[in-house]
């Protein structure tokens, strides 16, 4: 009987401590290791955010950049806008230091009559999105099917009266009547910025948050010798770079922040036509 009692009598209170404190240093083992690898998780989803940003904010300049002069522009130049004067196609500098500002054509509308030599009817005076193309103010460029531009003098309805008569034959409900904007890009305050000059809210010319610096370098048709004249560029070299929004405690350099840069080149392919 005695025998039996022994065999059934469980665990001491030494063994349930001894459990206890391996149970312990397993959990907090396991605690660390989740949240390491919860911190390097969240890490990782910043430094991709952050270079899903910075391609596609580059993608989209070197898309507008590439079209610079597209419609024909120089034919309205200098161009006046947003109570700023651009004198050329590309325009360095502008309108601050470190910035770029390029005129060309851009979204369109479908022309629909030619009332007269100096007019054209569109279908719309607005874009897809509701936002206005054409108007006597800011927005008063136009540009015809890419090939001849001029400047708006009278709006009645659909209708421009243009500053000069067409020179070229347009096809009516095919050829597209484009809005020429002059697009300046630069940071600010860490953000960049995509200016039309034409009274955008600061919501609509942000682009990305966390951008460190914007830089333009401009070639000539080698695309090896550099160059400040306008009329020379034939191709830009856009690099750009960006921080994680917030800094990992862990990482010792630039404050903690992960940095990306990216550069890439773009031919003017109007430029010299």
């Amino acid at each position: 009987m005695d025998s039996l009692l022994r065999k059934n009598k469980g665990i001491t209170l030494i063994e349930l401590l001894v459990a206890l404190v391996i149970t312990g240093i397993l959990v907090g083992a396991i605690y660390r290791t989740f949240i390491s690898q919860q911190k390097t998780y969240t890490v990782q989803e910043e430094v991709v955010d952050m270079q899903q940003s910075v391609r596609a904010n580059i993608s989209r300049m070197m898309r507008e950049i590439r079209m610079t002069g597209f419609g024909n522009v120089s034919m309205v130049l200098p161009v006046t806008t947003g109570g700023k004067t651009f004198n050329n196609v590309v325009n360095l500098d502008t309108p601050v230091v470190g910035a770029l500002t390029i005129v060309s054509a851009t979204g369109s509308a479908t022309l629909t009559d030619i009332p007269a030599a100096n007019q054209v009817t569109v279908n719309s005076l607005t874009d897809a999105h509701g936002n206005t193309l054409f108007d006597l103010g800011d927005r008063k460029y136009v540009s015809i099917g890419g090939l001849e531009s001029y400047i708006i003098t009278n709006v009645a309805g659909t209708t421009l009266t243009l500053n000069g008569n067409l020179t070229f034959a347009h096809t009516i409900n095919t050829t597209q009547v484009f809005a020429i904007r002059a697009i300046s890009y630069q940071v600010s305050g860490g953000t960049l910025l995509r200016d039309e000059n034409n009274g955008q809210s600061l919501a609509d010319r942000s682009l990305a948050d966390n951008i460190e610096a914007l830089q333009f370098a401009y070639f000539k048709d080698d695309g090896i010798t550099q160059t400040a004249n306008p009329p020379d560029i034939r191709n830009i070299q856009v690099t750009l770079r960006a921080r994680t929004n917030d800094s990992d405690p862990a990482y010792k350099n630039d404050g903690g922040y992960r940095k990306r840069t990216i550069a890439s080149n773009v031919r003017l392919r109007n430029m010299g036509l």
